[in-house]
């Protein structure tokens, strides 16, 4: 290097940080089974502490060179209207950015569920409508959370009343174009129970947002996640994860890509190019705090009634070879970007993904 490329090399580095870009070096690409480039996007949960909405949300993502920027909250669209949407659309589309949309819980009975957007019914079919005109392809909802398996009925139940409010959107999600990606939400359901809901709802128009952090939380290997719902991954909300034993059972935290310790993210990978061509990579960091999983202590299986020995052995063997991790303040905005942007640094330099550089 002469002196005058080193000059220049640290003056572009200089510029990148002073408007909050994540210097990258290019990376051969990882191509899926179609030949084609797998991008990369975020998913604004991923920096929630700076409230960003529409077009700010836009503008952090072209700056980081993403392909996607997936909204998985209503509000943070930054506009409530059809006609909103449409031009928040155009206004990345002419950044390069496309807009995945999404939102919360459409399970009546879900302990998670808000009357925010109306009934269950009336919250779908806004976000459909919603999606169709901000150019996403789907709309990603969820059913619950963790608490829900122990509800009356178990999480068969809140499956089945989740199943019967999408059916009756299929009308309108059929007229739009637009599909429905469901997500393994917060320790709600399995890989196994998700695509029965998918299959009892419809898979000509429902699917998955696959969520490895959250696999964890129902005690299954990211990797076996992967392999039964990738084939029905419509989109993704991905994350890396710490997972070690405890005298009760062990924890887990969520954590940057390439940080977790645990998984294989080259083999993880190698395994989405084939199950999910045309599938992006959506980052959700949401790291600092730690949940246990008491696995030893009497009445936990109360809620995993049905898990599978060799399921849970291969989440066990996970979490043997784990070492804890150092909590922080997850409402930290610095913390939060810092996470989210060593993931993207992490994927694109050792994974080699994302359409463009």
């Amino acid at each position: 290097m002469t002196r005058r490329e080193f000059v220049a090399s640290v003056a572009a580095v200089g510029a990148a940080s002073a408007i909050g870009v994540t210097p990258i070096r290019a990376a051969s690409p990882l191509l899926d089974s179609k030949g084609a480039r797998i991008r990369l996007g975020m998913d604004n949960f991923a920096i929630r502490a700076f409230g960003w909405k529409g077009r700010e949300l836009v503008d952090y993502a072209a700056a980081q060179k993403l392909d996607v920027l997936f909204i998985t909250d209503l509000a943070a669209l930054g506009t409530d209207t059809e006609d909103g949407c449409r031009e928040l659309r155009k206004y990345a589309a002419d950044k390069g950015v496309e807009i995945l949309l999404g939102s919360w819980s459409i399970c009546p009975t879900s302990k998670s569920f808000k009357k925010d957007w109306g009934t269950a019914e009336e919250h779908l079919a806004r976000g459909l409508r919603l999606s169709k005109a901000v150019g996403s392809f789907a709309f990603r909802v969820v059913l619950g959370a963790r608490e829900d398996r122990r509800t009356p009925g178990g999480i068969e139940a809140r499956i089945a009343d989740t199943i019967r409010v999408l059916k009756s959107q299929k009308s309108l999600a059929s007229d739009l174009g637009v599909k429905v990606a469901i997500e393994n939400h917060a320790g709600d359901m399995t890989a196994t129970e998700l695509v029965s809901l998918i299959e009892g709802a419809g898979r000509d128009w429902v699917g998955a947002n696959m969520d490895s952090g959250n696999a964890l939380w129902t005690l299954e290997d990211p990797l076996e996640s992967l392999s039964i719902l990738g084939p029905y991954a419509l989109t993704t909300s991905l994350r890396d994860s710490a997972v070690w034993e405890t005298e009760k059972g062990c924890k887990v935290q969520w954590t940057a890509f390439g940080e977790g310790g645990c998984i294989d993210w080259a083999t993880y990978f190698t395994q989405f190019a084939k199950l999910c061509p045309g599938v992006a990579v959506n980052i959700e960091t949401i790291g600092g705090f730690q949940v246990e999983f008491p696995y030893l202590t009497p009445g936990f299986w109360e809620a995993f009634p049905k898990k599978p020995a060799g399921e849970f052995a291969r989440f066990l063997s996970i979490a043997k070879r784990g070492k804890p991790a150092t909590g922080f303040d997850a409402n930290d905005r610095e913390k939060q970007r810092g996470e989210l942007e060593r993931s993207i640094r992490f994927l694109r330099e050792q994974i080699g993904l994302g359409g463009r550089a």
